[in-house]
């Protein structure tokens, strides 16, 4: 068993790999809120991509403070906790990006369920505190 708590080469393959993420924000009230999500790695920020007006993105814009936790699907020992906090939301390439995460995902060029209107937007999270644990 290995311990790390610095995002390295195998924790960046979990975050650019086809793995769901598991994104943490804090209600108005405190309470906890937990949402799979589609995740991405541009070698600084972590992106979600997101709708505008969501209770994450709206949970974010209050209080940046977020953790994600996700789990490889292959070993699932081999696991990603970070705690960090949303440093920008932003408009700009979010339509591409989004596009981008259902090729990875879904293995199709454009993102099958959006809805009228909406507009989407990328979390760009900065990680602060890295918890890696690998059987390997």
């Amino acid at each position: 068993m290995q311990i790390t708590h610095e995002l390295t080469d195998k924790g960046i393959g979990l975050l650019k790999g086809k793995n769901i993420a598991f994104v943490a924000s804090l209600m108005r009230d405190g309470s906890p809120q937990i949402t799979p999500v589609w995740i991405d790695y541009d070698g600084h920020f972590i992106l979600i991509n997101t709708a505008e007006g969501r209770v994450k993105q709206k949970n974010f814009q209050r209080d940046p403070r977020v953790a994600i936790s996700m789990v490889d699907p292959s070993n699932p020992y081999n696991t990603l906790s970070i705690r960090g906090n949303v440093a920008e939301q932003t408009t700009e390439g979010a339509d591409e990006h989004i596009d981008k995460l259902a090729n990875k995902y879904l293995g199709v060029d454009k993102y099958p369920f959006r809805a009228a209107g909406e507009k989407r937007i990328i979390l760009k999270i900065r990680p602060e505190k890295v918890f890696h644990i690998t059987s390997e």
